[in-house]
């Protein structure tokens, strides 16, 4: 019960305006809930404004950039290309502010009251909605909260927004800078210091671990690690970062390497050793919730919390923080709270990574399916024999299915190549349906395409590949 204030009484209230929030939002409103969408900052959150998209946008931009300059073998000799990067930088804020309006039309049209400001639980079912102009009290059925992450910072090297920045700042810059040291080999960083070095930037990632990418297979990280060479980026792996001096115009970066002390300098240091989640200030002992020693709230299948009027999604709710994740949690969620049965199924979740060339995986790797008991076949085929990779300039990289021998019920598949994170989604549908080679073998796919890939490497696990010898 609230004392001393009338409350604003909502059946659903989601705090946060990102994939997760208002994905949630807009389906907790078409099962006929009552819906109030909190954010402090721009609807689409992260991913839209900071993250996914901008990036995105960014990337490509570099690989225009990089085709350009490297043409020659196709007849197309281009005499110079002039980057005007504060030009760049605006066409890639047009394309978040179609998307972002976009999302505001979408919540608008499905009758989903959104307000600027921020939450703080003050019980179980109640909360302060505080606006730059008053503060408000909102009692719920129930919440949803969406509020994701930010730049995870380390001591020796803080962000000041200039010098050392996060992957915010790297995709907001002015200028173009000369160089650039990348502190973290995960995708985030690589992404950016590939996009940066394509358009000419000099580029060095420090990592601490032995390896960029860790936690992806060996075999996809490895052609990365051959392209970062190619476009003149430096990485140092092993790398302890100890500290920062920023006296002068630029940067220079301390680390240990094997017990040895190294320095490198650049104008701009790109922080990205991963994500903070945003489980702080909201006042969550209020409501009676708690965080683990990372910040992510428990939850059950429907992304419930002990708190059984709060539900958790994206980003604060644990691994693997993926926008698309949020999204699926987030319709999760809401149909829970609706009464309908739903829970969430990680087993065919697709990873994509941005590089180059772009990697994407799904489901198990051979490993992975061997550990948890599979008599597992493999299959790999090479876009260096697929028709439509060659003539796109872009035969690098691999596709491979991981299925069970017996059955040939597909359990995972990595993809090194082209287009990789669009020819995913054909694996993960497979998986989810419950298909097997054979299924993916007898299914027509258009030709030139590089969907074919899929389907010649299904052949190779039911051991009538065509286009490769079978093993």
């Amino acid at each position: 019960m609230v004392v001393g204030d009338f409350a604003n009484e909502v059946d659903v209230l989601v705090v946060g305006g990102g994939p997760g929030g208002y994905v949630a939002a807009i389906r907790a409103a078409q099962l006929g809930k009552k819906v109030t969408l909190v954010d402090k900052a721009e609807l689409g959150g992260v991913c839209l404004n900071r993250g996914c998209i901008p990036s995105k946008a960014l990337i490509h931009a570099a690989d225009e950039v990089n085709k350009m300059k490297n043409s020659s073998h196709m007849g197309i000799e281009v005499d110079g290309v002039k980057i005007n990067f504060p030009d760049m930088i605006k066409w890639k804020d047009s394309v978040v502010k179609k998307l972002t309006g976009g999302v505001g039309s979408l919540l608008k049209g499905n009758k989903v009251e959104v307000v600027q400001g921020e939450v703080y639980f003050t019980g179980e079912d109640t909360c302060k909605v505080a606006t730059e102009s008053n503060s408000t009290t909102y009692q719920f059925n129930h919440c949803i909260l969406a509020t994701g992450s930010r730049p995870t910072q380390i001591k020796a090297l803080p962000f000041d927004g200039k010098k050392i920045i996060s992957s915010t700042e790297a995709l907001n810059l002015t200028e173009q800078p000369a160089k650039m040291i990348v502190v973290g080999g995960g995708y985030i960083g690589l992404e950016l210091g590939i996009a940066y070095a394509k358009l000419g930037t000099e580029v060095t990632i420090l990592e601490g671990m032995d390896s960029i990418l860790p936690g992806v297979d060996p075999s996809m990280s490895r052609m990365v690690k051959r392209n970062l060479k190619k476009l003149g980026v430096e990485v140092v792996t092993n790398a302890m970062v100890q500290k920062a001096d920023k006296s002068g115009d630029g940067v220079t970066v301390h680390a240990e390497v094997k017990g040895e002390e190294k320095s490198w300098s650049a104008d701009k240091v790109l922080v990205s050793i991963g994500r903070t989640p945003n489980t702080d200030e909201l006042g969550l002992d209020q409501a009676g919730l708690e965080v683990d020693e990372r910040g992510f709230i428990a939850h059950d299948e429907q992304m419930r919390t002990k708190n059984e009027k709060v539900f958790v999604i994206g980003d604060i709710a644990g691994q693997p923080m993926l926008a698309h994740k949020a999204s699926y949690e987030g319709k999760v969620a809401a149909e829970a709270i609706a009464g309908e049965p739903s829970v969430v199924d990680y087993r065919a979740m697709p990873y994509v990574i941005f590089s180059d060339p772009e990697l994407a995986y799904t489901g198990m790797t051979e490993q992975e399916a061997k550990e948890a008991g599979y008599e597992v076949a493999v299959s790999r085929f090479s876009f260096a024999a697929n028709g439509r990779a060659l003539s796109l300039d872009a035969a690098d990289g691999f596709f491979q299915v991981v299925a069970d021998k017996e059955t040939k019920q597909i359990l995972g598949a990595q993809i090194v190549g082209p287009e990789a994170a669009s020819l995913i989604a054909e694996v993960v549908l497979a998986i989810e349906m419950g298909a097997n080679a054979e299924d993916i073998a007898l299914t027509i796919h258009a030709h030139p395409s590089l969907p074919e890939t899929f389907m010649e490497a299904a052949e190779g696990i039911m051991g009538n590949a065509i286009h490769m010898v079978n093993k």
